[in-house]
Formats: C-alpha cells, structure tokens, sequence
C-alpha cells in the first residue's frame, strides 16, 4: 500500500509526460509478446533440428531473426521514451523539494545538517525518477520468462511442477535478501548524510580550521564518519554476498535434480530427448525470472525508501514549513510595533514581554550587549521564526496574517555577516531586481562605497567572487550586501552590524548613504559602534530580552549609566 500511495504521488510529477509513458507502456507490451513467441519458436527450431526438417527449421529461423530485430527497434524506443520520462521526473521533483526545502521553518534547517537536504535534493530524487522504467523492465522481463513456464507446462506437466517448487524455494532466499538489504540501506543513507554535512562544513570553514591548526582533528572527525558509512556499505554488502551465494547454491542444485529428472522421464519413457533438449535449453530462463524478482524487490523497497525521505520533506509535519497569512499590504508606511513578545532558542530564553513601537520613515537604533536580543528582534520582524507569545504589527496588521510579499517584500535586511552567491558582482546584485540597468547599479555601489574597488578589477562587474564571497574581504562583502538592498529599496531597512568589518573611512562613508537614505525609509539599526547611530533618531537600549532606556544619543548619554559607560568604552578604544 505504501509502494502504490507513493507511486501516486510521483505520477504527479511524471504526468506532463503522459504521451511518452503511453508510448512506453505500448513498447513494453510489444516487447513482452515478442518475448513470449520467440521462445516458442526457438523450441520449435530445436526440435525441427532433431527430426532433421531442416525446411521448417530454416523458416523458424528466419522469422526469429525478424523478431529480434523487431525486438531491437522495440528495445530503443523503450530507453528513449523511458529517459525522456525520467528526465521530466527528475527535474520537476528536484525543483518541488527545492522549494519546499526554502519553505522550511528555521527550526528544521537549524537541527538538521546540510546533508540531509543535499542527498535528498540529489541521490533520492535521482532513484524515484527511474522507478517508471526500473518497475516495468523487470515486470517486462518476468512476464517474458513465464512464457518459458508455459512451454514446459505443454512438453511435461511433472518437470513444470518441479521448477515452481524450486522457483519458490529461491524467491523466499531472495526475499529475506532483499528485505535484510533494506533496513542496512535506511542506516547507509542517514551515515551518508552525516558525511556529506561534514564535508560541506569542512569546505565552508576551511579558512578558519587552517587558521585554528585544527587540520588534524577535523580530518580525525572525517575519517571516523567515513570509517561508519563504509563500514555500513560493507554490511549491505555482506547481506548481499551471503544471500547471493545461497541463492546461486540452490540454483546449482536445482540444476543438478533437473539433470537426474529428465534422464529419468527420458529412460521411463514419458520424455523425448528433443523436449529434454527444449527443457534443459531453456531451464537458465526459468531462474532468470528470480533475478528479476529480486531486483522488482530491491526496486519497490528503494522507491520507498528514496519517496519516503523525500516526501517527508515535502510533506509530512517533521519538516515543518513556514506559515503565511492571506492579507496583502499594497503599500507599506513602514510603521511597526512589538507588543509584549516573548520568544526563545529552545530553553534559551531571548525576549521577555518586549514592547515598542517604531514610527513610519523613522531612524531607530539598538544597542546593548551581546545576547540582549538585537539580532532576534530583526528575524522575528522578518518572521524567519514565530513568536512565542505577543503580536508584531506591520502598519497595524499582525504580521501572522499578512503573506509572504507582504513581509518580505517590504524589509530588507543587511546582515553582520551576509552571504554572496558564487556568481558575478552584476548577478550578485540582479537577484533583487531582474531588470537592474546599469545606471542603477553603479550608483548603488558608488552609495555603498563600491564602485572604485570594483571597476579597478580585470572583469569589472563581471567578476565572480566565489563560493560565500569568498574572494572579497569582509568588508567588501558588507557593502555588496548594502549594495544589493539599495537596489532593491523596500520600505524598511535594516542595518545588523552592516558596518562592523568596514574601516573608519568606508564606515563614514557608509553613515553618510544612510544618512542620505533618512526621511524616505523605516530604518532600524543595529550596532556596537555608537559613533554610527548618534545621529538616529532614537536609540533603544536593550539588556536581558528587554529595553532599559530609550531617547537620543544625548538623553541616554545624562539618564542612562550603562549606556553611557558602553560610550565610554568606546572612545577609550579609539
């Protein structure tokens, strides 16, 4: 019932191709007739042989010869039709998990790894994709085999009976394989993915475990996970080689009995030597059929396990996916508020009945120690997790009923440390805007303090920066992401840390295109830095999930001791 609940939901990604699966289910039944006449012939052939007909044996020939060549044309437009199908499949199940996987609540990407999402993404959606042409080729194959059955079935009644004990007998053997196989296959996959995590994060991090010396322990982690997952190929494999040896065993004995069975029915007179011919010629055939069986098996059981993972995450509750309203602003003023929000990471607990409001085009700053919850503050207004308890309002509409564009279309964020796409500067920055000119381009890098240092590269904007930016400095990186959100000009701005890795100078000039940008934007500010937010319009200082003090740089410099002693701290470093 699985196998066929998970077929359903796959024919849905298959169904665009529905000329092409009808041409192959056409093709395959062509094939299975053919398959059928050809051994009967072919026995025919044998015994014309015996009886020294040689006309009929010469006919029989040439029309098997037409068959197999029918069977050759039949056999090409099978793989043609059945690649076409898989590719389809395989695209369009890759770009829904895709999808899905960017649907995803943070919670579920922040307890998973990376490697469960990119053997999903990769190895699974790969197996579904064959499972149309894997499922009827086996089927084909064992539909063909049984015409063997009914050849000996007409030549010897006691010989049939025989081999269909004996095929029994070897597909329990290849039952219990494959089953066995199976649950050794669930555990190789989920070790895969712990390897394939590991290594994105080795490949991620490489600068830091250089700079930490730290080779030597990160290679000892791999090697350990490396060391499990193969340790769980073998013991897939060893499933396999100790069933398959059974398996061929019995086969040789099968071969063996059937031997001592036809010289006895020959010599009790109940054989003719050229059907004892026919029968033995074609008893290969008759274990071919629990091959087949066991790779029908063997498929099912993977399409299960690959549809399973997959449409877990498509579907299912473990994988929770983000949740939208239906109200749609049209124009956003850009005024918002916080209303006695709680929120916390697990047990960690962040904000703590937090309350304020923020006034359309207004320049508002937070500041505080680290963990105070500034960073939170701007994921939950850009609802990348729900709140624990409170409301926050975007123009007076509690954001869990506004929809996606409603929200997201209408902040920008420009993060501590932001994360450029290996890609070119020019669409690095087309990403927000398909339609950037660029007129608009330039001068949003020359407001970011970009352009010079661009324009002075070999390919200009047409530079491609690398994996995570991983050719720029931190500081250049900052201001492509300042770049990138000029571009993109939504209603609220925000700033976390978007100056932390910039010198004074470019930090100044940085102030300056924000300064620029007041009266016309929402802008939120979060910073360490106090010299870059005493120009905002009010400052709320945070500590412990709450806000202690709130006012201008000036009011809270007189009124508040802990913010003026962070000002202190600062010039002192300076």
């Amino acid at each position: 019932m699985n196998f066929f609940k998970n077929l359903k939901i796959t024919w849905k990604f298959a169904r665009k191709e529905k000329k092409n699966i009808i041409l192959f289910i056409f093709f395959s039944i062509l094939s299975i007739l053919v398959s059928i006449i050809v051994p009967v012939l072919s026995a025919k052939s044998i015994i014309a042989l015996t009886d020294s007909n040689f006309y009929q044996l010469i006919l029989m020939s040439i029309i098997i010869f037409i068959m197999e060549l029918s069977r050759n044309l039949i056999t090409y437009m099978i793989r043609k039709t059945s690649q076409i199908i898989y590719r389809q499949t395989f695209t369009d199940l890759e770009i829904e998990l895709g999808t899905q996987i960017l649907k995803l609540q943070n919670e579920v990407i922040d307890n998973n790894s990376s490697g469960v999402f990119i053997q999903r993404l990769t190895n699974d959606t790969s197996r579904i994709s064959d499972v149309f042409f894997s499922i009827i080729t086996n089927l084909t194959t064992i539909i063909c085999d049984i015409g063997i059955f009914v050849v000996i079935f007409i030549i010897n009644r006691i010989v049939f009976l025989y081999l269909i004990l004996m095929t029994i007998l070897i597909y329990i053997i290849e039952y219990i394989r494959v089953n066995k196989y199976n649950e050794k296959d669930k555990i190789f996959r989920k070790e895969s993915e712990r390897v394939s995590g590991f290594i994105g994060e080795i490949v991620r991090g490489s600068k830091d475990i250089k700079m930490l010396n730290a080779e030597s322990s990160f290679l000892f982690e791999l090697k350990d996970r490396m060391t499990c997952v193969n340790k769980t190929r073998y013991n897939q494999q060893t499933v396999n080689r100790n069933y398959i040896m059974l398996r061929g065993s019995i086969i040789d004995l099968k071969d063996l009995l059937l031997t001592v069975l036809l010289v006895y029915l020959i010599m009790d007179g109940h054989l003719q030597v050229a059907s004892a011919l026919v029968i033995h010629n074609y008893s290969t055939r008759v274990t071919n059929i629990i091959y087949y069986i066991g790779e029908l098996l063997e498929c099912i059981k993977d399409f299960n396990l690959s549809s399973n993972r997959i449409f877990d995450i498509i579907y299912s509750e473990e994988f929770g996916k983000e949740s939208f309203g239906s109200f749609h602003l049209d124009n956003v003023n850009g005024d918002f508020e916080f209303k006695n929000v709680y929120f916390s990471y697990g047990e960690n607990k962040v904000l703590k009945d937090l309350s304020f409001k923020i006034k359309a085009n207004e320049t508002v700053a937070f500041v505080g120690k680290s963990g105070a919850g500034k960073t939170t503050i701007f994921n939950l207004l850009c609802k990348m997790y729900d709140v624990d308890r409170g409301e926050i309002t975007i123009d007076g509409v509690d954001i869990k009923k506004l929809d996606k564009d409603s929200i997201r279309g209408n902040i920008t964020i420009i993060s501590q440390n932001p994360y450029v796409f290996n890609l070119s500067i020019k669409d690095n920055l087309k990403l927000v805007k398909n339609d950037l000119t660029e007129s608009e381009m330039i001068k949003a890098c020359k407001d970011a303090c970009l352009h010079d240092f661009i324009v002075s590269l070999p390919d200009g904007y047409n530079t491609i920066i690398g994996e995570g930016g991983v050719n720029l400095s931190g500081g250049q990186k900052q201001r492509l992401a300042i770049a990138r959100a000029l571009i993109q000009k939504t209603e609220i701005m925000l700033f976390d840390e978007a100056t932390s890795a910039l010198d004074n100078e470019t930090q100044s000039s940085i102030k300056k295109a924000i300064d620029n940008m007041k009266k016309d934007y929402t802008i939120l500010i979060i910073a360490h830095r106090l010299s870059t937010i005493i120009n905002s319009d009010r400052i709320l200082f945070l500590s412990d999930g709450k806000i202690l003090a709130e006012g201008s740089h000036k009011k809270l410099l007189q009124e508040n001791e802990e913010y003026k002693k962070l000002y202190e701290l600062e010039l002192m470093k300076e």
